[in-house]
């Protein structure tokens, strides 16, 4: 059994610990609602994007296709596989890892790559897959500009060849309880005409500059707001994770305190009625001599 010192000393530790946890969990709620707020407006932007390229696709020529659009046959992977740079976010970062990893096993006939952003996914896979590249630093300084650096070599890439497939794998935001592990892929980009409903007339749209220069234009524009998206929804996620991860943790701490001080007193308390008892049979075998 621990002496009474011990017990002080592992509940002054938890006391410590739980200033930590309590101080991790009060940065990662002002920094979520920065992060929501980034990530809520930026949806509707992309998703209407994606809806004028369909749009403007649906009346263009089938023959005509982009370059960005084009199917081939699959031979080369790549995967975009986005986590933190930092840990104590709950099991934020190894949902995408696990399936990272379960997409290469499913994919192992062909040739794959990762591109991850984050120091955790890139630490967890760089010696067991093929790093493409380690694209990390962007947290350091979270632009729109560096993220469409990075589309910008992965659509160039695509483009050559090197890559037939290309994907993304990231924590979508529900709220700050949830996160939901997204695979989704970027290129070649579905360019599935829009089905009319019943009754629907067709509008003949005048185009300046003509729809194949319009397309060349948003298309990028639209795969690097995609990307963007992605980073966005992984940042607010890990916020929402680690909120949620270190309030257990604290509550945790909290009871396991409660039960130390119990277990403490219980054990003062049997220590005095010891001395007590050696004072009162002492003072006793006196009295009796």
């Amino acid at each position: 059994m621990a002496n009474l010192k011990e017990i002080r000393g592992r509940i002054s530790s938890i006391s410590s610990t739980m200033q930590i946890t309590r101080a991790m969990k009060m940065v990662s709620a002002a920094k979520l609602k920065k992060a929501q707020d980034a990530i809520v407006m930026l949806r509707p932007y992309s998703e209407k994007l994606q809806e004028i390229i369909q749009n403007v696709n649906s009346s263009s020529d089938p023959d005509q296709i982009s370059v960005y659009a084009q199917k081939r046959e699959v031979k080369r992977i790549l995967f975009i596989a986005v986590t933190s740079n930092r840990g104590l976010a709950g099991a934020f970062n190894s949902s995408v890892i696990k399936e990272l990893n379960r997409q290469f096993e499913n994919n192992s006939q062909y040739e794959v790559e990762v591109l991850t952003i984050g120091k955790k996914v890139y630490d967890a896979v760089r010696k067991t897959r093929k790093v493409f590249s380690n694209e990390s630093p962007v947290f350091d300084s979270l632009k729109f500009e560096k993220v469409a650096n990075i589309s910008e070599s992965v659509m160039s890439r695509f483009v050559e060849g090197k890559f037939d497939e290309v994907y993304l794998i990231y924590n979508k935001f529900i709220n700050a309880a949830t996160q939901e592990v997204i695979t989704e892929q970027l290129l070649p980009i579905s360019m599935a005409e829009t089905e009319k409903e019943e009754g629907q007339t067709e509008t003949d749209y005048i185009f300046e500059p003509n729809r194949n220069e319009i397309l060349d234009n948003l298309i990028p524009k639209s795969i690097k707001t995609q990307v963007f998206k992605a980073v966005l929804d992984s940042v607010a996620s890990e916020h929402g994770a680690r909120m949620t991860a270190m309030h257990k943790a604290t509550d945790n701490a909290q009871a396991l305190k409660n039960d130390l001080v119990i277990f403490y007193n219980k054990a003062r308390q049997a220590a005095i009625t010891n001395e007590i008892l050696e004072i009162v049979s002492g003072a006793e075998a006196l009295k009796n001599s």
